[in-house]
């Protein structure tokens, strides 16, 4: 009997390749989709909200009233939760740039046995107690000079139990 009248035979060998290459094709889009969306997943940065923000920057002695860029900053938490200012800790950015201020804890007993770089005191309502509330302040004295207008100044608050930023806020100084 000859090939051509057997029964047991595919109808076209292209229509098999044809087939294999189309849900290979199928399979590779849906690989490459998954791994799209998934790439989108991590690139998205997450908005991090503004709790605590910089209100103003005091650049005046606080005795004479003369300029001096005195380097005072407002923060002002105006958030709906209270926390507790011991487990929060500063960081500055001028520019950008971090700076080289060490603020380990917004809680005012707390941060007197703290060796703080580049800011002299810390004072307010929002670090006399235990929790920095809806609606108080702190004011950081940084070092005279560290910041001045012009610059943009960054504040991102962290958890420090849970190691992330709760907070972040820029301020163009004017």
């Amino acid at each position: 009997m000859h090939s051509y009248c057997r029964k047991d035979t595919a109808a076209s060998d292209s229509f098999g390749t044809i087939l294999v290459v189309s849900v290979t094709i199928l399979l590779a889009l849906a690989v490459l989709l998954l791994i799209n969306v998934q790439f989108l997943a991590w690139n998205m940065e997450q908005k991090i909200p503004e709790i605590f923000t910089i209100t103003a920057v005091e650049s005046t002695d606080e005795i004479t009233g003369h300029l001096n860029f005195d380097s005072r900053v407002i923060l002002l938490h105006t958030g709906g939760t209270n926390y507790q200012n011991n487990n929060l800790q500063a960081k500055f950015f001028r520019n950008g740039h971090p700076l080289s201020s060490s603020i380990v804890t917004m809680n005012g007993y707390d941060f007197i046995s703290t060796h703080h770089y580049g800011v002299q005191w810390m004072g307010g309502s929002g670090c006399s107690g235990a929790t920095w509330n809806p609606g108080e302040r702190i004011c950081l004295d940084f070092t005279d000079g560290t910041f001045h207008h012009g610059e943009t100044i960054r504040v991102d608050i962290v958890d420090k139990k849970m190691d992330v930023i709760i907070s972040r806020h820029e301020f163009l100084y004017t």
